[in-house]
């Protein structure tokens, strides 16, 4: 028996009368999908728990069985495993958004965040501007003041790593719930050390502004990378091990550092599919092929994440929201039943559900229960349902997102 995870990272929505009050699911062509919830079980799962942020990290660890009420001591920590950066006990960790600030002479508290990913930015302009950031004098020896140091990473997600640092009360906004607001009520807080974060984000801002690198992005018609955002802060942690909790090993297939991270604390092997990117435009049939793959050589469980759905709700694409989530039906959920087929993999059950919510109309996460789908090959079901948000809400409802696994483990439909 066989076991998979396919998770389109925030494609679960509310009503839009855009879509003539429906959701992008119901609205969606998805026909595999739907055939898979006519015949599987669908219902609602609640992902985030009361007092908890909605966010990934939150639901991934939900999904995986880690209580985040116990095991989330920030997104950032959980990034930095990905990449072998270690967080000692002690220090801390927080993730260095490129953003994109309004453009104008105003103060930089009365800027505006228009990009939550510096317009998109990756690859040798983000490590670029990074550098840059640490070649300026006044930067620099903030930095070394804060006992701060930056790893970067080819995408507009940079892991930042403070030493013997004290974040008791900090709170640092999510640059991505936020768009289009003014940043200064939105600047961390909460403790002594905010006010050094803020100033190293407005020193940033005042080095990147000019930048060649932002110069050439204006002048080709796109937003500038002209800032830094950090937040997501944590300490170190440990996770429950996937193999002694379940009996299973596996794999985790991503585009995302945040997913690859729990992967390696939980035990699982992070894999990374070549022309994977995170965004709309990425490598489905990569990432299916790496699953059966995997399956065949890592263990009986395979996790396949899709970021697409999220990426476009926070640029506020709907028509590009709607691509991902049909695209997860032709081009991972078809291809995948397919490629079961060829490998000779009959028996198997899929586990097919958002992480948490993501709104068209605030173009930020939400915290309501989100719909899930189980689908076993050997069993039909005829439930007559499809997959979305109010066929999920007429079936069960799953109060711990922490039970989902056993879920999917389980020898019943």
């Amino acid at each position: 028996m066989k076991y998979m995870l396919i998770i389109g990272d925030g494609m679960a929505d509310n009503p839009l009368e855009s879509l003539g009050g429906k959701t992008p699911l119901q609205y969606a062509n998805t026909p595999v999908i739907d055939g898979l919830a006519e015949k599987g079980r669908v219902g609602l799962v609640q992902t985030i728990p009361e007092g908890q942020a909605a966010g990934s990290d939150t639901a991934m660890l939900s999904i995986f069985g880690a209580d985040p009420c116990i095991y989330n001591k920030g997104r950032a920590p959980l990034e930095a495993a990905a990449s072998g950066i270690q967080v000692a006990p002690g220090s801390a960790a927080y993730r260095c958004n490129m953003v994109a600030l309004e453009d104008g002479d105003m103060p930089f508290a009365e800027k505006r965040i228009l990009s939550h990913s510096g317009g998109d930015v990756e690859a040798e302009e983000s490590i670029a501007l990074i550098e840059a950031l640490f070649v300026d004098p006044q930067f620099a020896a903030l930095a070394e003041e804060a006992g701060i140091t930056v790893y970067p990473s080819p995408s507009f997600r940079h892991i930042v790593v403070q030493k013997e640092a004290d974040i008791a009360g900090l709170f640092a906004q999510p640059p991505h719930d936020h768009l289009g607001e003014v940043i200064g009520p939105l600047l961390p807080s909460g403790c002594a050390f905010a006010a050094t974060l803020g100033e190293l984000m407005e020193v940033a801002n005042g080095v990147l502004d000019q930048h060649p690198v932002n110069q050439a992005r204006r002048a080709a018609g796109k937003l500038p990378a002209n800032g830094i955002w950090l937040w997501a802060e944590g300490t170190a942690v440990a996770l429950p091990q996937f193999a002694e909790v379940y009996g299973k090993s596996g794999g985790v297939i991503s585009a995302v550092a945040l997913c690859h991270g729990i992967a390696a604390l939980m035990g699982l092997k992070p894999i990374r599919v070549p022309g994977a990117t995170g965004k709309l435009h990425t490598n489905y049939e990569g990432k299916v092929e790496a699953a059966i793959e995997s399956l065949q050589t890592n263990g009986d469980f395979v996790t396949v994440h899709v970021e697409a759905p999220d990426e476009c709700t926070h640029n506020g694409d709907l028509e590009g929201k709607l691509q991902a989530i049909e695209w997860l039906d032709s081009r991972v959920m078809q291809y995948l039943l397919a490629c079961l087929e060829k490998a000779g993999i009959s028996e198997y059950r899929i586990l097919y559900m958002s992480d948490h919510k993501t709104l068209m109309s605030t173009r930020g996460h939400d915290a309501e229960p989100v719909p899930f789908l189980l689908y076993d090959s050997r069993v039909t079901n005829d439930s007559g349902q499809t997959y979305c948000e109010a066929d999920g809400a007429a079936g069960e409802f799953m109060p711990e997102g922490t039970k989902l696994m056993d879920l999917l483990f389980s020898d019943t439909l």
